[in-house]
């Protein structure tokens, strides 16, 4: 099969889990790859995420590995077999791989969740809001670059107001509604589009005062993306070089005691409209 140059990350997350099938039956690369004929080489490259692996094949590997979980097995037979490309897949070329595999991973999630301290949720950004968050980029991006990447942005938004809308729940602390990116006019716009989205359905908003006790979660900010099954969830957090894809079980419970604890900070949903409403007003 060709070879892959750039895996995207649920490409490298597949061939991750077929590794981790392989390690827990106590099996080498060379012996999987000759039960399922073809050569170690091949299968470094499968579990890299740089080649394609078949339906048949990947059942036969499940099997030699004893997996019994049909849920899971039908989940990866899921990933494996998707040919279908999406919205982001037009940008690619023009934006970073990167920002093409968080709205992958956000339209395949079965439901998201997330944390922000110091910018309003990406999924909830008007467009002047992101062509104020871009913009402070340095070097500053020229218009041919800096549009893309709003526009992106902004079609990012179709994982919870489409057809089909991906559950969604989001923490923001009061200082990134607070924060002005731009101006009054921008800040106000994006209060009033953020209410919008809680009174469509589209978004369950929770808001961490500034005044909170016990809040030590500045640096709290992620997203957690459950899978078809748990054993895919996905956690995304920010990192100096880009977008950090997390899967490793304990990682992956850490950052779920995380969610807890700072949604235990958090207001509900009704008491977090209305703070919203205030500080809307205050503008």
């Amino acid at each position: 099969m060709t070879m892959r140059n750039q895996p995207t990350a649920r490409q490298v997350r597949l061939g991750s889990e077929l590794r981790k099938l392989r390690e827990a039956a106590g099996r080498t690369a060379k012996e999987v790859a000759a039960l399922l004929g073809s050569s170690s080489a091949h299968m470094s490259q499968i579990e890299a995420g740089s080649s394609a692996i078949s339906e048949e094949r990947l059942r036969r590997l499940a099997a030699h590995c004893a997996c019994t979980d049909e849920k899971l097995i039908h989940a990866l037979v899921a990933m494996a077999t998707d040919r279908t490309g999406g919205w982001w897949d037009e940008y690619r070329g023009v934006l970073p791989q990167v920002n093409l595999d968080v709205a992958e991973a956000e339209h395949h999630a079965a439901s998201l969740r997330e944390v922000v301290i110091t910018y309003v949720p990406g999924l909830l950004q008007t467009p002047d809001y992101a062509r104020a968050v871009f913009s402070y980029m340095r070097p500053e991006l020229p218009e041919s670059e800096l549009a893309p990447r709003i526009e992106h942005r902004i079609r990012r938004r179709s994982v919870i107001e489409g057809d089909n809308p991906t559950p969604y729940e989001t923490i923001v602390h009061e200082f990134a509604l607070r924060v002005r990116v731009a101006d009054r006019r921008t800040s106000l716009q994006q209060l009033r589009s953020i209410l919008d989205e809680i009174e469509q359905g589209h978004a369950a908003v929770r808001v961490i005062p500034a005044d909170q006790d016990g809040f030590a979660g500045a640096g709290a900010s992620m997203v957690y993306a459950d899978g078809p099954v748990p054993q895919l969830d996905t956690g995304l957090r920010d990192a100096p070089t880009g977008v950090v894809f997390i899967d490793a079980v304990a990682q992956l419970q850490k950052l779920r005691t995380l969610l807890h604890r700072v949604e235990d900070a958090s207001l509900d949903p009704v008491a977090s409209r209305d703070f919203i409403h205030r500080l809307a007003k205050e503008l």
